[in-house]
């Protein structure tokens, strides 16, 4: 995932007015010819990565303040964070207030605050409603909020999160902003007893819609499990069936390594996306 534009420039051709690329076969084959936006194409990357993390600090607020069969003396919140637990014997309220900025502990850079109301556990499951206020993650502005479906064990044994979402982003210097819709499965399968956050890992599924101010509409639906660490900002292997712009193309993630890059294809062709 470390190639750049100019190393695959065989295969491609830049119009940097537009900021398209368009890209053909060595044979000049209009059949593989591939037209999409770099901007957008990575904008919608980046707004899964930061809604993602997001929903990761909610579920690990959750996991660390409301679950009373773990203890967490290695947390993922410093200081830097208040956290105001409101329990009132039918469930409560956690308010992560994160002030003008504050680093986690896994590098994330956040401010604002994240608002959650949760119900008591009923037959192994709780219900959690989200909000955001004037929240900012890694400098890109999120908003809206939704509904988690929290089971205390799936049928692997193992803590699941089920998101419906309806969550807006913004990114710095641009007026764009991108609004994604949709379902997102996530199963904590390693580190649920250890008391620390270091060593969590997160399997995703699901799929969603996002759609950007300027037009720019993608789907996107998990077809290989992604894995999120939350010891890093980005997931790290997996892959994302997109649909946009007149074409299907996969997002793969890598193969386990911690870094923002990935690998879009379309028609075959490899081209490389930072998140």
């Amino acid at each position: 995932m470390n190639y750049t534009l100019k190393r695959i420039s065989i295969f491609t051709c830049v119009t940097l007015s537009l900021l398209i690329i368009s890209c053909t076969t060595t044979d000049e084959s209009t059949d593989n010819a591939v037209n999409f936006s770099v901007e957008d194409t990575a904008r919608a990357a980046k707004a899964d990565a930061v809604i993602d993390g997001s929903l990761n600090i909610m579920e690990n607020g959750i996991d660390e303040n409301v679950e009373a069969s773990r203890t967490f003396p290695n947390s993922l919140f410093p200081e830097c964070t208040q956290i105001t637990l409101t329990s009132n014997g039918n469930g409560g309220t956690i308010v992560l207030d994160f002030g003008d900025a504050c680093e986690l502990n896994n590098g994330a850079i956040v401010s604002g605050i994240i608002n959650l109301e949760y119900s008591p556990i009923l037959s192994g499951t709780r219900t959690i409603t989200y909000s955001f206020e004037n929240y900012v993650y890694n400098g890109n502005g999120v908003a809206g909020g939704g509904e988690i479906f929290r089971q205390i064990a799936n049928a692997n044994g193992n803590p699941q999160s089920t998101v419906n979402e309806s969550i807006v982003v913004s990114f710095p210097n641009t007026p764009i902003t991108a609004t994604r819709n949709g379902l997102r499965i996530a199963e904590w399968v390693e580190g649920v007893d250890s008391g620390t956050w270091l060593d969590n890992v997160y399997h995703i599924t699901g799929n969603w819609n996002t759609t950007f101010t300027n037009g720019f509409q993608r789907t996107g639906e998990v077809t290989q499990t992604l894995v999120r660490k939350l010891n890093c900002l980005f997931f790290v292997s997996g892959v994302l069936e997109i649909t946009q712009e007149n074409f299907t193309a996969s997002i793969d993630y890598g193969s386990g390594e911690c870094d923002n890059q990935a690998t879009i294809t379309i028609n075959g062709q490899d081209f490389p996306i930072g998140l």
